[in-house]
């Protein structure tokens, strides 16, 4: 029986928990709280809030993105590259974010 490549999580991640899924995307329904982690191969799409920690293309995958519909997050990593809360513009703060890499520096933009 084939592995899934995606975790689909219905409700919220709460502090001090981790989701850690190596084979492909996460996609959260809920928010991340703060003090919580998500570690995904893949993507990493949140449906609320991202105020934790969210690590993607964790296995070396450079395309890997993160969304989220309003970013309070503490880090955000992808491939390795990551940005804390502090080097994230505050224009971006509770708003939808999309984060990628452009080589190797980490871009995040609004989603519109």
């Amino acid at each position: 029986k084939p592995q899934p490549t995606s975790l689909l999580l219905e409700q919220p991640v709460r502090s001090g928990q981790s989701v850690v899924f190596t084979e492909g995307d996460v996609t959260v329904l809920g928010s991340v709280g703060s003090g919580a982690e998500i570690v995904a191969g893949g993507s990493i799409h949140v449906y609320g809030t991202l105020r934790g920690r969210a690590m993607a293309g964790v296995n070396g995958n450079a395309a890997a993105r993160i969304y989220c519909q309003k970013i309070e997050a503490e880090l955000l990593a992808i491939d390795g590259y990551y940005q804390t809360a502090e080097d994230i513009n505050a224009t971006l703060r509770n708003r939808p974010a999309q984060a990628w890499l452009d080589g190797d520096v980490m871009r995040i933009t609004p989603l519109n």
